[in-house]
């Protein structure tokens, strides 16, 4: 197998800021949420998720743009939880 140039290996690279916190509201005692955003470092697009599953959609967008296809077992996994998989 050849080496793989370091250009080609930034070109296929992404980057990814996650910051997540549990929050918790007077009305939802003992029922906390997840909440935080999601940056692409090189890029700067950043968004906000109320859940985990936010993060592997926004993620899910830049692997598409690379080929990727997501398995129908996680289009499921993400349609049973409200989530769009096809992107932002």
């Amino acid at each position: 197998m050849g080496a793989i140039s370091m250009e080609s290996f930034e070109t296929h690279t992404h980057s990814f800021v996650v910051k997540i916190w549990l929050e918790e509201s007077a009305e939802e005692a003992g029922r906390a949420r997840w909440r935080g955003h999601i940056t692409h470092v090189p890029g700067g697009e950043r968004a906000y998720v109320q859940s985990l599953s936010g993060i592997a959609v926004f993620i899910a967008a830049y692997l598409r743009r690379m080929g990727v296809r997501p398995g129908w077992g996680w289009c499921v996994r993400l349609w049973l939880n409200g989530l769009k998989p096809h992107g932002r």
